[in-house]
């Protein structure tokens, strides 16, 4: 439930005023514009360079990839993962800086994509690395989607032990249960699943939006619960959480859900639906500090902000593009800060 809220303005640097386009900075050969970008003032006191190790693919599907990166020395605030998709157009994935690990849904088989993930720190970018991987062929490991659901239950093998695409040792098979809903409004659920044995590398949650369009939302392999925003009201949706191993699907949990009906905002401004039912004893109220603005780039924001009170299950952050259509991102109870590519 929604229970505090804070807001900020951003207006994005002119382009033209850019060293280099921002576009230019996908190509395959490395991108020149980070080194000024990230060059500190003579009287600026930097942090310590963190410095990004290599950049490899540890798993691969007929539309989705999965990368895996070290950080040999130093931190990141966070990370962002650049490519371009199979009508060439840029496309930009904010990691948390903790993470290890990231699945990119979405791709076209049998199709060559180069990645490009760059380490941020202080909102700059201040070190790159890339790599290139080819999506499997369409139909070898996964049958098409069928319209009622995303992939039905008995295409995913139960039994054969996940082999390492490095060793082919077999895997400590993990096991996934019990995904649940811990919160509905009329846009967003809020899930929660448990993992009794083993450990995923990451998890896929995939549903159909209002429109019956397929969606794919990546989570890290830790996460035991994911706010989805953007949805309608009064709907419902059919949620199917994947633990991936070794870039495979070995486990899958479902679970149904109807959003809540529209409701009309108190006249005092409160969400009405942030109010605990007088059965239900309120949980200790968590406070959200400003919202600051900690860079821009002419297509990119980075956002921060603190929690001076009690702590967040997550948090949602919503706004409206350049077409005036209202984006939703869902982030991490734990993080403080947000990179919007």
């Amino acid at each position: 439930k929604k229970i505090d809220h804070v807001s900020s303005d951003v207006v994005t640097a002119d382009r033209e005023a850019a060293a280099v386009p921002e576009e230019l900075l996908l190509p395959s050969e490395e991108p020149q514009a980070e080194r000024r970008q990230t060059e500190a003032h003579p009287s600026a006191t930097t942090p310590a360079r963190a410095v990004l190790g290599e950049l490899k693919v540890s798993g691969v599907t007929s539309d989705s990839v999965q990368l895996q990166r070290s950080v040999p020395k130093g931190s990141f605030d966070s990370f962002t993962l650049q490519y371009r998709d199979a009508q060439g157009q840029p496309q930009a994935l904010p990691i948390d800086g903790r993470s290890r690990s990231v699945t990119v849904p979405g791709l076209t088989p049998s199709r060559r994509y180069r990645f490009h993930l760059y380490g941020l720190q202080g909102g700059k970018r201040v070190h790159h690395t890339s790599n290139e991987a080819v999506t499997a062929a369409a139909n070898l490991d996964e049958p098409p989607m069928p319209p009622e659901e995303l992939q039905p239950e008995d295409t995913q093998p139960k039994d054969p032990p996940v082999k390492s695409p490095s060793t082919d040792a077999p895997l400590a098979r993990a096991v996934l249960e019990d995904l649940r809903v811990s919160s509905v409004t009329p846009s967003s659920v809020q899930l929660q699943w448990s993992v009794p044995r083993g450990s995923f590398d990451s998890f896929m949650l995939q549903y159909r939006d209002a429109q019956g369009q397929p969606q794919a939302l990546p989570i890290d392999g830790e996460s035991r619960s994911v706010m989805v925003p953007g949805l309608s009201p009064s709907r419902r949706y059919r949620f199917h959480l994947y633990g991936l191993q070794g870039g495979k699907r070995t486990d899958r949990v479902s679970t149904d859900i109807v959003t809540g009906e529209p409701q009309p905002e108190d006249p005092k401004g409160k969400d009405p639906s942030t109010e605990a039912t007088p059965s239900e004893a309120p949980p200790a109220r968590a406070v959200l500090g400003e919202l600051k603005v900690s860079s821009i780039t002419p297509n990119s924001a980075q956002l921060q902000w603190s929690v001076p009170e009690g702590p967040f299950d997550s948090f949602t952050l919503q706004y409206r593009d350049a077409q005036g259509q209202p984006q939703a991102l869902p982030i991490d109870g734990t993080s403080r800060s947000m990179t919007v590519p």
